[in-house]
């Protein structure tokens, strides 16, 4: 038996520990994780702006794979540090949990407070350099793998400030190192609406891709690109910012006629998912105002809900707190409870104010909200209608679904199938202990495009939300949700692209939390298979198809099979390709930046025909799911 003493307990130095467990600091080592690094730095620069001393933040992703940023801030301190007896930057870039942040005299209000930090960044990379112009000259060090492999030097003249780092990941920490030009372009916009008069640019040097962002209107922008394929219920945004109590609040809202609404809340530059003090201050303040605004003028015969005032509006509230506490490790609730009160205080105050100043769109706004009372009333009656009827039904389960053995939720799976055919096969092929297929006839209803109440009229949606036992609307829990996987399984052609979006739109608008928790996947069926001998393969594109039988066939396949749709695979060759857990392929479907879906899918599903054209457009190279 070896020996368990002192000597066997390892200590991780410094950023030791952050190379041996890279997910404790950046949560993952996916595309997700790589592009946070770039956030860490960003992060800094930001900071500086807030306090005043930066107005121009350039990112650009540079042909060997690096990627800088830079800035006009006042440049870190390269001065020795007294403690460590090194430069302070050299601190900053190799020491845990350093910086100027950490001294409020230094930063009154920061966004990374509680982020890792650029030492993190620095230790996850093959190399990074830091450039200092400050005091009159350029300083400049380089590091590998977190560690100094120069001293600072001064290595130029210098007639003005800032800070450029840069940085090339580790190939053998991420799975992946290729930055993606439209992930960094909607943080880094997302940033520049937030910080009003801040210049972020972003340039590609791979393909020559460049974006500059730049906002004076701050929130009120905000709204108005958020609604730029949405119509407005009344002209102009309601806007306003002010600092009570050392909290800085700035909140942007505008009603559309959209049936689904949204509210986007962000503390300290850090997008909160999961709310927190200020979106409850905002929510409560909202509804009591409108409340009595409609009742006032004889709109509404009873209260209004939140859920009312919120239907159709489109609003993001921004706080800035001098020492923000951040619930859990990934900082998506602010749990500061003294901020609910200030924020309710202002929405209070402002919004009050705005209407008495504004009646045609405070008018506009309350209207709108008692006609979603009313539907709401409807959508309450035709679920207590569907209940009872599925109450005298000899089972509540929907007929066509063939639901797994499984009774508990850990390790089952419901494949939603597209047509009859499919779903014969699928049912045949499928492991009946933890698999269960419900298939669906035809496309389901456009989720966008109508309210709750005619959207439980569709007898497709309708079985699917029994199938899943979590509920919609006012009854929905993802707590009760009866299966650990969902997996929606198209065609891989037009047809198919079109249903996956339309389910993904009704879970995005209605049963967002089971995106979030990462409940919702999308097969992966293959096009072609290849045959070479004994051997069998299965791919997705024309170009894997040519690669597989160059590469493994020596140029000439024995048989090459394209498989044009679900129907047409027989259960063994589904089994095989797109249901066996062992060999299939699955993409997770995840909401990332609620914001950019929000409007992604007003864009894709909505009523306007040309901002749809221009999206699809714009990115028809970077297209999936197509088969043209």
């Amino acid at each position: 038996m070896s020996g368990y003493d002192a000597e066997r307990i390892q200590v991780l130095e410094g950023l030791q520990a952050v190379r041996k467990r890279p997910a404790m600091y950046i949560g993952s080592v996916d595309s997700k994780g790589l592009h946070h690094l770039v956030y860490e730095v960003v992060d800094n620069s930001i900071d500086e702006a807030l306090a005043g001393h930066c107005d121009e933040i350039e990112v650009v992703i540079h042909e060997d794979g690096s990627v800088s940023v830079s800035d006009n801030g006042r440049g870190i301190p390269v001065d020795q540090h007294e403690k460590h007896e090194m430069p302070a930057v050299t601190v900053v870039m190799t020491v845990l949990h350093a910086g100027g942040k950490f001294d409020s005299k230094s930063y009154q209000i920061s966004g990374g407070l509680h982020g890792v930090g650029v030492s993190v960044v620095n230790a996850l990379s093959e190399w990074a350099t830091v450039d200092v112009r400050r005091g009159g000259a350029v300083h400049e060090q380089r590091f590998e793998r977190g560690e100094p492999v120069t001293p600072l030097e001064e290595v130029d003249d210098a007639s003005e400030t800032g800070t450029q780092i840069r940085f090339k990941p580790d190939g053998d920490i991420f799975e992946t190192t290729e930055f993606s030009f439209s992930t960094l372009q909607g943080r880094l916009r997302e940033l520049a609406f937030l910080n009003k008069g801040l210049e972020i640019s972003l340039r590609d040097e791979r393909d020559g891709s460049e974006e500059t962002f730049l906002y004076e209107g701050g929130l009120r922008e905000f709204v108005e690109y958020l609604n730029e394929n949405k119509t407005p219920v009344h002209d102009d945004v309601i806007y306003f910012e002010e600092e009570r109590d050392g909290i800085e609040i700035e909140v942007g809202a505008q009603a559309t006629d959209e049936p689904t609404g949204t509210v986007h809340s962000f503390a300290n530059n850090i997008k909160t998912k999961e709310g927190g003090a200020h979106l409850t201050g905002f929510k409560t303040a909202l509804t009591r105002v409108v409340n009595s605004y409609a009742e006032s003028e004889g709109i509404v015969g009873e209260s209004l809900k939140g859920q009312d005032v919120r239907e159709g509006l489109t609003a993001v509230v921004s706080v800035m707190v001098p020492e923000p506490q951040f619930e859990g490790q990934t900082k998506t609730k602010l749990g500061n409870s003294e901020v609910r009160g200030v924020v309710e205080g202002v929405v209070n105050d402002r919004l009050t104010t705005y209407f008495e100043e504004n009646p045609d769109a405070a008018r506009a706004v309350a209207e709108k909200a008692a006609e979603a009372a009313r539907a709401r009333r409807a959508a309450k009656k035709a679920r207590e209608l569907q209940r009872r009827k599925s109450a005298l039904e000899s089972t509540a389960l929907p007929g066509k679904l063939a639901d797994c053995q499984k009774q508990e939720r850990e390790g089952s799976e419901l494949f939603i199938v597209e047509g009859d055919s499919a779903g014969g096969s699928a049912k045949q092929a499928r492991k009946r202990e933890t698999q269960a297929i419900l298939p669906l006839s035809g496309k389901i209803l456009n989720v966008e495009k109508h309210r709750l109440d005619r959207v439980l009229e569709n007898d497709e949606i309708r079985s699917l939300i029994t199938a899943l036992g979590c509920g919609v609307g006012d009854d929905f829990d993802a707590d009760e949700v009866r299966y650990e996987n969902i997996i929606i399984m198209t065609d891989a052609d037009v047809d198919g692209a079109h249903i996956r979006t339309l389910l993904l739109t009704l879970f995005y608008r209605h049963m967002r939390p089971l995106l979030e928790r990462g409940h919702v996947y999308a097969a992966q069926p293959p096009l072609y298979r290849v045959r070479c001998g004994s051997e069998t393969y299965d791919v997705m594109t024309e170009e894997e198809r040519e690669k597989v039988v160059e590469e493994k066939c020596n140029g000439k396949a024995d048989n090459v099979q394209r498989f044009k749709g679900l129907g047409e695979m027989t259960p063994q060759q589904l089994w095989e390709t797109t249901m066996d857990p062992e060999g299939r392929v699955l993409k997770r479907i995840t909401v990332e930046d609620a914001s950019a879906a929000d409007r992604m899918f007003s864009v894709l599903m909505g009523d306007k025909v040309a901002p749809r054209k221009q999206f699809i457009k714009e990115n028809a190279d970077e297209a999936e799911w197509v088969d043209i």
